[in-house]
């Protein structure tokens, strides 16, 4: 299994460790160590034209995730709860893009009450999940993304000692909450 960060966004990066969190990412969902991942840091103007080509938003967003397609269509959702080497988990394959901006994510962390490396953590553990077919425009889909990748990045951060990362949790009534019970702004 292959994460491979580029940094292109003039930003100071732990590149190592994001590409190590990719790593853990894949293998804590059981995915074929063969599978390819991709994570491109950007800065505000690329990330601002990216989000404006692709989903016809002005301005720079945190992440976008550019799945690719199976011969057979588009990834279906990844279920991890089926076994390696069922249709469910790919196999040797490139499952897509993550591009990150670290100068929104910097804005986001400040926000959040964790490090721009929390952040940027979570972003791109959100951006993998989109890559394994994970979404959240419904509020069953958001509540599951949301609390697999609290999961994650908990666990992530536990393993390697690394400070708290406030992950979004649906709340109620619309509210998003983070993983240690506070509202997230």
């Amino acid at each position: 299994m292959s994460v491979e960060v580029n940094n292109e966004s003039g930003s100071v990066v732990d590149e190592k460790a994001l590409a190590d969190l990719g790593r853990f990412v894949l293998d804590a969902l059981r995915i074929d160590p063969l599978a390819d991942v991709s994570v491109l840091l950007v800065d505000a103007d690329t990330m601002a034209a990216l989000h404006q080509q692709w989903m016809d938003l002005p301005g720079p967003t945190d992440v976008m995730a550019f799945p690719m397609d199976t011969a057979d269509g588009p990834a279906e959702r990844h279920d991890p709860s089926a076994p390696p080497g069922t249709d469910a988990h790919p196999g040797e394959a490139m499952l897509g893009d993550v591009v990150l901006c670290p100068t929104v994510a910097a804005d986001q962390a400040s926000s959040a009450g964790h490090s721009t490396e929390a952040e940027l953590h979570l972003l791109c553990t959100h951006g993998i999940l989109h890559l394994l077919g994970y979404d959240h425009g419904e509020p069953d889909e958001e509540r599951e993304m949301f609390e697999l990748q609290a999961r994650l990045v908990n666990e992530w951060a536990r393993l390697t000692k690394r400070g708290p990362i406030r992950a979004p949790l649906p709340g109620t009534a619309g509210e998003i909450r983070d993983s240690a019970g506070g509202p997230r702004r």
